[in-house]
C-alpha cells in the first residue's frame, strides 16, 4: 500500500506515524508509551484469541490497550461481540489470509490427519492423538503433529504420547513452508484450540482445499458456519474420534467438509485482507 512498515519488540514506541500492535497485554507498554510521549502517533491494536477469550476479563494493561487504541483489530466477525459495547466502533475485522495453494496427493499408506499447533494448553495439542487411540485397529488414522513445545513439561507430555501411541507422530518446530506441505497434503486437519483470534493454519487449509474437523469456538463457527459438519464440542475426545471415523469411513461426509472449506476461501483472501487493512487506516493521517 505504498508505506514504510518496520518490526520492533514490545517496548517503548519507536517514532512513526502509525503503531500497529500486536496482542494488547504483550504489546501495552508500546501502546502506552506512543500514547503517553507521543501524542501524535495513532495506535492500532490488534487483538489475539488469548486477548478476546482471556486477557481483556482478567489483565488490566491489556483493557487500558483497548481504551488507548483509535482502532482495534478483529480476525473474524463474531470477535465483536466479546467486547464492551462502547469500543465496538472503533472495531475493523481483518481476516487472516492465505494465498491459494496447490493440493498435493495424500499419502497411500495411511489416512493422515495433521495437527499444526505449538505445544501449549490453549491449542489442546494432544487431543487429536487421544481420539485417534478410541478408533478401531482396522482405522488407518495417522496423526502428524508439527508444532514446537513451549514448555518441558508438554514437550515430555508428546514424547510419552509417542511412546504409547503406535498412530501418534510428532515432529517438532518444522519451518513454514514444510507446514503448508504436510497441509495440502494431508487427509484432514484438526484444529483442537480452546481459543482462537483467527488461525493461521486454518486459512491455510481453507486455501490448500484441506478439509478440518475443529472445536466449536467462535473463530471457527465464524469462518467455517456454524453449521459446519466437522465441528465438535472442545476438549470432547470421543465426540473427535467419532469425526475421525467418519471422514475415514464415509467419502461423501469427507468431500463435503472439502467442499465446505473451499466455499470459505473468499473470507481468508489476501486481497480482502489488504482491503481490510486498507479500510483500518484510511482517515488516521
Amino acid at each position: 500500500m505504498g508505506h514504510r512498515a518496520f518490526i520492533v519488540q514490545p517496548g517503548p514506541a519507536p517514532p512513526a506515524d502509525v503503531l500497529f500492535a500486536l496482542h494488547a497485554r504483550r504489546s501495552a507498554e508500546s501502546v502506552r508509551s506512543a500514547r503517553e510521549l507521543r501524542p501524535g502517533t495513532k495506535v492500532i491494536v490488534a487483538l489475539t484469541g488469548t486477548d478476546l477469550y482471556r486477557d481483556v476479563r482478567v489483565d488490566a494493561s491489556a483493557r487500558r490497550s483497548l481504551e488507548l487504541a483509535d482502532r482495534l483489530v478483529v480476525l473474524h466477525d463474531g470477535a465483536t461481540a466479546e467486547l464492551a459495547p462502547g469500543l465496538r466502533p472503533k472495531v475493523h475485522v481483518v481476516p487472516q489470509s492465505a494465498p491459494a495453494m496447490r493440493r498435493l496427493p495424500p499419502l497411500g499408506r495411511s489416512f493422515e490427519v495433521l495437527v499444526v499447533a505449538h505445544l501449549r494448553p490453549e491449542k489442546d495439542p494432544l487431543r487429536t492423538a487421544q481420539a485417534a487411540r478410541e478408533l478401531g485397529p482396522e482405522s488407518r488414522v495417522r496423526v502428524v503433529h508439527a508444532g514446537g513445545a513451549l514448555s518441558a513439561r508438554m514437550r515430555q507430555e508428546a514424547q510419552a504420547e509417542m511412546r504409547r501411541n503406535p498412530r501418534y507422530l510428532w515432529l517438532g518446530e518444522v519451518p513454514g513452508w514444510k507446514a503448508r506441505r504436510l497441509i495440502a497434503r494431508a487427509r484432514l486437519v484438526c484444529i483442537t484450540s480452546e481459543m482462537e483470534g483467527g488461525a493461521n493454519v486454518l486459512s491455510e487449509a481453507v486455501a490448500a482445499g484441506t478439509p478440518v474437523l475443529a472445536s466449536r469456538i467462535p473463530a471457527m463457527r465464524a469462518i467455517l458456519g456454524a453449521d459446519y459438519p466437522g465441528l465438535f464440542p472442545f476438549g470432547d475426545t470421543r465426540a473427535l474420534a467419532r469425526l475421525l471415523r467418519r471422514a475415514e469411513e464415509d467419502a461423501r461426509f469427507l468431500s463435503e467438509l472439502r467442499r465446505r472449506c473451499i466455499a470459505a476461501r473468499p473470507r481468508v483472501s489476501p486481497a480482502r485482507e489488504k482491503a481490510a487493512l486498507r479500510g483500518v487506516l484510511a482517515g488516521l493521517a
